[in-house]
């Protein structure tokens, strides 16, 4: 089950992404998904897919580690799009009985809701395969640091978040080992309705429960044995520096803003037949 779950975890490799800065990181993605949201027609779509299987080609990562983020939103996608198809207003009918009113509009804008949510969980999987948790955490801090004006507590807001990817991995292969003890013990998870796959879990949840805490408790007394303290005078052990490769994605970056503009804009002039049907009204 841990091998399924990327989300977290960090695929060491040498290669361009990994060597960005965190900082750029994290605000390329935070562009990335506003970008996906204000993309209005297939052009822009495709425009930011472009620009995603990029990043995924030059941080040389293995396809089916980034579309394995795709599983954890997999039952999210089926409902979303499920309610789209079947109740999403339109101009031009193919089925309506009742309530259900299916669309060439409600299916279109399935596909591109869809198209949405895979392509923000793909980026949000590059970030945490070529960055990090340390990295990560030291990132969100430089760019939250203006919060230290209001005495807000940057550091352990940073902190915590760093354990929290760390221990997502932990915590799937505690899961997948509690699951097998279960099933040694007789415990069914995959026949009966939902309801009954859903109570079939408890046994699962209570242990699980436990054992985070008991690796909570044992994480903070080794930070208190090492004499760990959030304190502003802590130095770190890799300096955050912008580099040219920083500055070729942010001028990237950039131009991918200026590029969803003007198709938003001027979409409807390329091939004006059938820009009707590849927007999002």
């Amino acid at each position: 089950m841990a091998n399924d779950v990327t989300f977290g975890q960090y695929y060491p490799k040498k290669s361009f992404v990994h060597n960005l800065d965190p900082r750029v990181k994290l605000l390329a993605l935070i562009a990335f998904i506003v970008l996906l949201f204000c993309s209005y027609n297939f052009y822009s779509l495709l425009l930011c897919a472009i620009v995603l299987f990029a990043a995924i080609g030059f941080a040389k990562l293995p396809l089916g580690s980034v579309f394995r983020s795709i599983k954890a939103v997999i039952f999210i996608l089926v409902i979303t799009a499920i309610l789209n198809v079947l109740f999403h207003n339109g101009d031009h009918p193919l089925y309506v009985y009742g309530v259900i009113n299916i669309t060439v509009e409600g299916i279109i804008f399935t596909v591109f809701l869809c198209l949405r949510l895979l392509f923000l969980v793909m980026a949000s999987a590059v970030l945490t395969l070529t960055t990090t948790p340390v990295a990560l955490a030291d990132g969100i801090e430089s760019l939250l640091g203006f919060l230290k004006v209001i005495h807000f507590p940057v550091r352990e807001l940073a902190l915590v978040i760093s354990i929290a990817l760390r221990f997502i991995p932990t915590l799937m292969d505690e899961v997948t080992r509690i699951r097998n003890a279960q099933k040694a013990r007789g415990a069914d998870f995959d026949s009966g309705n939902i309801f009954k796959r859903i109570k079939a879990l408890i046994p699962v949840l209570i242990p699980l429960l436990v054992s985070a805490f008991m690796r909570a408790a044992d994480l903070a007394d080794a930070m208190d044995a090492r004499c760990y303290s959030g304190a502003e005078k802590r130095t770190r052990y890799k300096k955050l520096k912008f580099t040219w490769r920083d500055l070729v994605v942010t001028i990237l970056f950039a131009a991918l803003i200026a590029g969803v503009v003007l198709f938003n804009i001027y979409g409807a002039r390329i091939w004006p037949e059938i820009y009707q049907f590849i927007q999002v009204r």
